[in-house]
């Protein structure tokens, strides 16, 4: 059973993901993509559109409702 992370550890972990994760990865698709030859304009396009969700899907859970108030905040202010 995996354990739910709280909203504090989510932003956190957001935040990494955002400051060191998402560079990296642009290094890294843009160092796939110069290894083959110059394709057109859109075949470009399509290529980085789909290295981008290959990186942003398997994260959707972290980022989701992260820009919002903390639920459990809100209990305790009650």
């Amino acid at each position: 059973m995996a354990r739910k992370l709280s909203m504090k550890a989510r932003r956190r972990l957001s935040l990494l993901i955002l400051l060191v994760g998402l560079p990296g990865y642009i290094v890294v698709a843009i160092t796939l993509v110069g290894m083959i030859e110059r394709p057109s304009i859109l075949v470009e396009l399509a290529i980085y559109v789909g290295l981008g969700l290959v990186w942003a899907l398997p994260f959707r859970r972290i980022f989701l409702g992260v820009g919002k108030a903390d639920p459990e905040e809100e209990r305790d202010e009650r």
